[in-house]
């Protein structure tokens, strides 16, 4: 937890948050954007910064960790001690005070050293930028003496969050345990530093290979949290790796919000972040971090693999503590997948059979057919070629048997018997078909077998090789009715309708009383058929009103189909049909808000906090940092102020000039053609899913517009996901609500980081605190002796630099 007050005569907030918030991602990028505005004004007033940061630390009527309590002063000079501010409220020395004196100046550095040394603390000295990392990570020493002082009593592991490993294995974690410096100097002191720390990665990978995935349905998954809520394993747990194209020249210019792939901050997912948040599920997170076993069964809603749909759904939570560590393991289960199949294939004669037909010379009888890039077995090369994969696997099973000991048998087996069924439900149903305007025939299973038919349905077929990341098999596992899946508008364009609309529905089977629901069946169907059949049948016969139906392109009524979403299936007008697959809002908008607020369908806002987009511009700044010395009134008064600034000035100078002789025409390229080399950068976007607020079958209203109204009548089609709307024309009522209502994803500076301290979510603080220890030596507590030169020998150091500078550029090395 942290807190940041700025102060001069008085002392204030450097943000919003008015007390200690937790150093999470988003609370520091606020208090960052916070000091970047900071000005320099006023005197300093010690007495008033130190009581408001004491105050601050006396607060316990909020979150907090309760362990280590350090305050840090950051300052170009003063003359005053606060004493009486230190005797009021650090008397028993629980709080250590740090002290850094910034910048070049001829303050003295007494009192602010002294403020170190009576709070066992550390005063530091930052000459410049360049010396800011370095100086401000060392506290940690002081820190640790206590926990070198406790003994075998600190030498516990330690696990870290999730992190991209730097060296591109991933994402791992780490196990820490500290190494101390157990020996005495001459005089007898014991030391008190920790010499390092020894650490172990553990690839995230690594863990995942152990757990029985695809035993647990598509819909089944397993999680693990930290103490402070952050998942470390989670389907919906796949940072972006950012950073890529930073240019490698020096740059005159800091830009501090772009950021570098080998200094990523760790990976902070909540768990309620990851998922979408419920009462149910912050209560099980709390119990998950305080170490409890339970398990609870609720319906939650769901979204969908591809982000654009939410389902409702009944999970079984089940969870406990991991032995050893401080995380958490949970296991989320559907009801369907309490259970699975176990294949045993005994006959060689049957699994030769199966096997024959994965292979592509029997795909013009048995349909194109996609192998899961799954480990079946060590020796079996996975690829991304569907077709060299299952080269590669049918080479394998016919030289060895799924027995062998470099396969997972009950896996091959099962892909085995997919494959035979799914060559039955093609050469007996599926080749004895023909239906008008149906695309494709395909089904989908467990296993992971993808069959389509005919062949060559199969090979412009897109979706996912891998079953379990299919979106629309795993929403119609979800759902008892037949799922129609819109193509991707936004990612195909306007000819979108012309790959087809997705009609699938899940199979059932009981056996001795459990439901499993092993595969996916389905259809792909021609939008343009599709729409010439819906207008024949709704037109009525022997009509001669203006209105007789939903006939094509009508001039009085508009009639779309919608599905459980709000994207466009079909319509009786040529122009929404060039848009199928595009979210209503878009084309109606309207009509759509109207649909809202008549609760026919609902919407629920999260946010991605993984996503990378393009960098920001720089933000302007109120105030250069002060390590970047700004002069007072009192400096420039001061004769000695000019000399020693120039000479400091000169001697940066040659020292690059010397050291780094392209460093100066590298650093004048221009900003420009920096940015056309800006790397991506991490940041939030915005989702909005839209569903079936309830089970109504109809719905109907006006929409009123500024001199018009349109009539609308909506009724949802019995066995699907679909709603079929009927209108006025949109072309007779044009002074309706223009303005689109979107649906896509959006960058969003996500939810108010003021607002969200106000409720912070649960975590839990460190066990044991090592923060103090009876025999802790604090003598050494820092400090150098500001040196106060003549002006006659500082004019004289100058003159001295100003010959070497102007002799080195003459000179040619």
């Amino acid at each position: 937890f942290l807190f940041i007050l700025q102060f001069n005569n008085n002392a204030q907030n450097v943000s919003c948050f008015n007390h200690l918030v937790q150093a999470n991602v988003r609370n520091k990028k606020k208090l960052k954007e916070a000091v970047y505005k900071i000005s320099a004004k006023g005197i300093t007033d010690y007495k008033k910064g130190f009581s408001y940061a004491f105050e601050q630390l006396l607060n316990h009527s909020v979150s907090r960790a309760n362990c280590n309590k350090i305050i840090m002063l950051f300052t170009d000079g003063g003359e005053e001690r606060a004493q009486e501010i230190f005797h009021k409220y650090n008397e028993d020395k629980k709080v250590r005070v740090f002290t850094f004196s910034v910048g070049q100046h001829n303050y003295d550095k007494g009192p602010i050293q002294w403020m170190a040394c009576e709070n066992k603390g550390y005063y530091y000295e930052i000459p410049s930028i360049g010396a800011i990392r370095i100086n401000t990570q060392e506290y940690l020493d002081v820190l640790g003496r206590p926990m070198v002082l406790a003994g075998e009593q600190a030498k516990q592991v330690q696990w870290t969050n999730v992190y991209l490993d730097a060296l591109e294995l991933g994402l791992v974690i780490t196990g820490t345990l500290p190494v101390f410096n157990l020996t005495r100097e001459q005089n007898g002191k014991i030391n008190q530093l920790i010499l390092g720390v020894m650490g172990v990665d553990v690839s995230l990978e690594d863990i995942k290979k152990l757990t029985p995935r695809f035993t647990l349905c598509p819909n089944g998954y397993y999680f693990a949290i930290d103490p402070n809520g952050y998942v470390l394993l989670h389907p919906n747990l796949q940072p972006k790796q950012i950073g890529v194209g930073i240019p490698k020249v020096k740059l005159r210019k800091r830009r501090p919000h772009v950021q570098n792939p080998k200094s990523q901050e760790p990976v902070t997912l909540d768990f309620l972040d990851a998922e979408l948040e419920n009462d149910i599920k912050v209560e099980i997170r709390k119990k998950m971090i305080d170490g409890e076993s339970g398990e609870k069964t609720f319906e939650t809603l769901v979204k969908s693999q591809d982000e654009r749909y939410i389902d409702k759904g009944n999970r079984t939570y089940t969870w406990t503590a991991v032995n050893g560590t401080d995380y958490s393991l949970a296991l989320v289960l559907p009801s369907y997948s309490f259970y699975y199949i176990k294949a045993k294939i005994d006959e060689p004669i049957i699994l030769a059979r199966f096997t024959e037909t994965l292979k592509p010379d029997h795909f013009d009888e048995s349909g194109y057919t996609f192998l899961a890039p799954r480990e079946y077995c060590n020796d079996v090369k996975k690829s991304e070629n569907n077709t060299e994969f299952l080269l590669n696997f049918n080479e394998f099973i016919d030289r060895n048997t799924p027995s062998s000991s470099s396969c997972n048998t009950e896996m091959v087996i099962r892909v085995l018997l997919d494959a035979g069924f799914t060559n039955e439900l093609a050469q007996n149903y599926w080749s004895k078909l023909s239906l008008d305007g149906v695309v494709a025939q395909f089904v989908v299973t467990d296993g992971g077998i993808t069959r389509v038919f005919p062949k060559r349905a199969g090979e412009d077929w897109l979706e996912n090789a891998e079953t379990y990341e299919v979106s629309f098999y795993k929403r119609s596992l979800d759902n008892d009715n037949y799922i129609f899946t819109a193509p991707y508008y936004n990612k195909s364009g306007a000819n979108s309708y012309e790959s087809g609309i997705m009609v699938s529905k899940a199979v059932e089977i009981q056996v001795d009383g459990k439901l499993l629901k092993p595969a996916v069946v389905g259809i792909k169907i021609d939008a343009t058929s599709w729409m010439e059949n819906f207008t024949k049948t709704t037109i009525k016969s022997l009509c001669n009103s203006e209105i007789c139906g939903c006939e094509r392109n009508s001039m009085h009524v508009d009639c779309v189909i919608l599905d459980d979403g709000g994207f466009l299936l079909m319509s009786n007008r040529d122009e929404y049909t060039q848009q199928i697959g595009r979210f209503f809002g878009e084309i109606d908008p309207g009509l759509m808000r109207n649909l809202i607020n008549m609760s026919l369908y609902a919407f629920n806002k999260s946010y991605d906090y993984q996503s990378v987009c393009d960098p920001e511009e720089e933000p302007k700044q109120g105030a250069g940092l002060r390590s970047a010395y700004v002069p007072t009134i009192t400096d420039i008064l001061q004769l000695g102020w000019w000399a020693s600034a120039a000479a400091w000035s000169i001697l940066q100078q040659l020292f690059l000039s010397l050291t780094f002789p392209r460093f100066l025409e590298a650093a004048d390229m221009e900003d420009d053609d920096f940015g056309s080399a800006l790397p991506k950068t991490s940041c939030i976007t915005e989702q909005t899913q839209y569903f079936f607020e309830n089970n109504d079958k109809s719905f109907g209203g006006i929409l009123d517009c500024i001199n018009c109204s349109r009539l609308y009548h909506a009724e949802k089609i019995s066995n699907t996901n679909l709603v079929f709307i009927i209108s006025d024309s949109q072309l007779l009522c044009r002074s309706c609500d223009p303005k689109p209502l979107m649906q896509a994803e959006k960058p969003d500076e996500g939810p108010n980081p003021c607002e969200m301290v106000k409720q912070p979510r649960y975590r839990k603080g460190p066990e044991i605190c090592f923060d103090e220890a009876k025999q802790e030596d604090s003598a050494d507590c820092g400090g150098a002796s500001g040196l106060s030169p003549s002006l006659w020998s500082v004019v004289a150091i100058q003159l001295v630099l100003l010959w070497l500078l102007s002799g080195s550029r003459h000179c040619q090395l």
